[in-house]
């Protein structure tokens, strides 16, 4: 198996876990569903971290996943707030990315 087919492979299981174990949890009404996405951005980015650590795309998804799960659980009030920064930084970094992506292909 390829190295990006085991990642999809890795990535995708847990996924798959993880939303399982957040609907058993809506269920129950232990966690609410709408708050847990962010945890599907932190099993992503483990996914992603398990094939190769130093991938900064991986670790920025998952500070953005951890970001939010402390928004939304300790500080609401911030979230109001930070609902319109936080996509604008991120969008900022991901063109940023993308252009240096670019130039390390043309090189």
């Amino acid at each position: 198996m390829a190295g990006k087919e085991k990642t999809f492979v890795l990535t995708s299981t847990l996924i798959l876990i993880a939303l399982g174990v957040l609907i058993i949890l809506n269920s129950s009404g232990a966690y609410v569903f709408d708050k847990s996405w962010p945890i599907v951005m932190i099993v992503i980015s483990v996914g992603i971290l398990v094939e190769r650590i130093e991938d900064i795309g991986g670790w920025l998804i998952g500070v953005v996943g951890i970001i939010f799960i402390v928004m939304r659980n300790l500080y609401p009030k911030i979230e109001s707030w930070v609902q319109y920064v936080l996509p604008v930084v991120l969008i900022l970094l991901g063109i940023y990315m993308l252009f240096e992506h670019f130039k390390k292909m043309e090189k």
